[in-house]
C-alpha cells in the first residue's frame, strides 16, 4: 500500500488515520496532505512544424520524466490548466494543441489535411524539436488516436500510458456512436450527426453529461469551444476529423495487439458516467495488459474537471512506482 506524506498532523489524529487506513476504513488519499503545485516554471512556447505554427504549454524541470498532456475534442491544452502545476513540481510536463485547436495554426483542409494520421506525425515532430525522447503519454478522447499513433510508430519511446476517457474498444462505444457510424458511410445523406455534432448544447453535455458534481464545471469552457468552433473554417476542419474517425474504430483490433505485444505501464482513471465513451472501455484495457491500473471514477466526460486532485495523486503515485 502506498502512503502520501502527512504534514503537521496532531498525534492523536494521525495514528488514528494511520489504523483506520490499515483496518481498510479509509484509503490514503482521503487523509493525505493537499498537493503541492507550481505555476512558476509554466511557459507558453509557438514553434513552426512544416510551416504550421503549434502552440504547447511547457512547465516542470527539464531534466525529470516528461508527460505530454494529448487533448480532446473540441478543447484544447487549456483543459490541463488544473493538472500541470500540479505535475510539474515532479516532472516535465507538455502540453501541445493541434493543428486547427486553440492557439495552434488552423490551417485550410486544402493545404493540410485533417486526419488523426497527420496531427499524430505533427505533434511527433514537435517532440523531436523540443528534443524529448522519451515520455509517457496522457491521452483523452481525440488523444486517445493520435497518442496511439505516436506509441505505434516510436515505441522505443514511450515510457508510460495514462487514460482518461482515451477509447481503444468497441464496448467501449456509447450509444451516440451507430448514429455517427450513419455518417461516415454517407456524410452527404447525414448531415443532421454533424450539426448535433458541432451544436451548443452537444458541447455543454460534453462537460455535464453523466457528472455528479455539477459545480465543478466552470461555463467558460464550453462558452470558449463553443466559439472556437463558430470560427471561420471551423466546420470544414472539424467535420474532416469527424469523418477520419472511422480509421480509429477501425484500428481498435491493431491498437490492442500492440498493448499485447509491448505492455507499456498503463494507469486508466476512467469517468465511468461518460456517455459517449462508456465505463466498459476503461475496463477492456485489463484484457489486453493485465498489469493496468484501473480506475473507475464517479465523474463524466471531462473527468479531470470534477476529480482533479484524485487523478493527480493516482498519476504521481503510478509515475513514482513505474517510470523512475
Amino acid at each position: 500500500m502506498h502512503f502520501y506524506p502527512i504534514v503537521r498532523q496532531k498525534s492523536w489524529l494521525f495514528g488514528l488515520a494511520v489504523a483506520a487506513a490499515l483496518s481498510g476504513g479509509i484509503t490514503p488519499t482521503a487523509w493525505a496532505a493537499p498537493l503541492a503545485a507550481t505555476n512558476s516554471t509554466t511557459t507558453y512556447n509557438r514553434v513552426q512544424i512544416d510551416g504550421v505554427g503549434v502552440f504547447y504549454r511547457e512547465a516542470g524541470p527539464k531534466d525529470a520524466p516528461t508527460i505530454v498532456l494529448l487533448h480532446g475534442f473540441p478543447t484544447s491544452s487549456r483543459q490541463y490548466e488544473a493538472l500541470i502545476p500540479l505535475l510539474a513540481t515532479r516532472y516535465h510536463v507538455i502540453a501541445p494543441d493541434y493543428p486547427g485547436f486553440g492557439q495552434s495554426d488552423a490551417p485550410e483542409p486544402s493545404v493540410f489535411p485533417y486526419t488523426f494520421d497527420h496531427l499524430a506525425k505533427v505533434m511527433s515532430q514537435l517532440l523531436v524539436r523540443l528534443e524529448i525522447s522519451r515520455y509517457s503519454l496522457y491521452i483523452h478522447d481525440y488523444g486517445a488516436p493520435v497518442g496511439f499513433r505516436m506509441m505505434m510508430a516510436h515505441p522505443e519511446r514511450l515510457d508510460a500510458l495514462i487514460t482518461q476517457n482515451g477509447n481503444a474498444y468497441r464496448e467501449g462505444l456509447g450509444k451516440k456512436w451507430p448514429g455517427i457510424a450513419e455518417y461516415w458511410a454517407d456524410p452527404k445523406a447525414h448531415p443532421q450527426v454533424l450539426e448535433a455534432f458541432l451544436s451548443f448544447d452537444t458541447t455543454v453535455q460534453r462537460h455535464t453529461a453523466g457528472t455528479s458534481h455539477p459545480q465543478r464545471h466552470n461555463p467558460e469552457n464550453w462558452l470558449n469551444e463553443f466559439a472556437h468552433l463558430a470560427k471561420p473554417g471551423q466546420r470544414a476542419i472539424q467535420s474532416a476529423l469527424l469523418y477520419d474517425y472511422r480509421t480509429n474504430v477501425a484500428a481498435y483490433p491493431i491498437w490492442q495487439a500492440w498493448l499485447r505485444e509491448h505492455r507499456p505501464p498503463t494507469l486508466v482513471v476512467w469517468g465511468a458516467n461518460d456517455p459517449s465513451f462508456v465505463a466498459a472501455g476503461g475496463t477492456a484495457f485489463k484484457r489486453d495488459l493485465p498489469d493496468a491500473e484501473i480506475h473507475l471514477l464517479d465523474a463524466g466526460h471531462f473527468a479531470l474537471d470534477e476529480k482533479t486532485d484524485e487523478i493527480a495523486r493516482l498519476m504521481l503515485d503510478f509515475m513514482a512506482r513505474r517510470v523512475e
